[in-house]
């Protein structure tokens, strides 16, 4: 799986980049089927700091797409994984009951 990561309007760390790496990868154990992961990263606004990440992956059939905010990068992309999480776990659910 190909993890894109897109940051608006500033220049993510290297860091930064390889925590998201593998937050994403990470979803590899629940649904080997991913074949691409966008995580677009940007400012709400400059004056309260908050952090938005978007997470957009590309399942067979599917596009999951699951956002968060927070006041660090880290936290929001934690965020948007494991809602991106719980949204597999149930698409999975719905096959296996198909």
């Amino acid at each position: 799986m190909q993890v894109l990561i897109t940051a608006r309007k500033f220049t993510a760390r290297e860091t930064l980049k390889d925590f998201i790496d593998a937050e994403v990868k990470s979803l590899e154990k629940i649904a080997d089927d991913i074949l691409d992961a966008e995580m677009i990263l940007s400012f709400e606004s400059n004056n309260n700091s908050v952090k938005t990440a978007e997470l957009i992956l590309k399942i067979p059939g599917h596009l999951v797409t699951a956002n968060d905010s927070s006041d660090e990068f880290e936290k929001a992309v934690r965020g948007a994984v494991e809602k991106a999480e719980r949204q597999i776990i149930r698409l999975k659910g719905k096959k296996q009951n198909h």
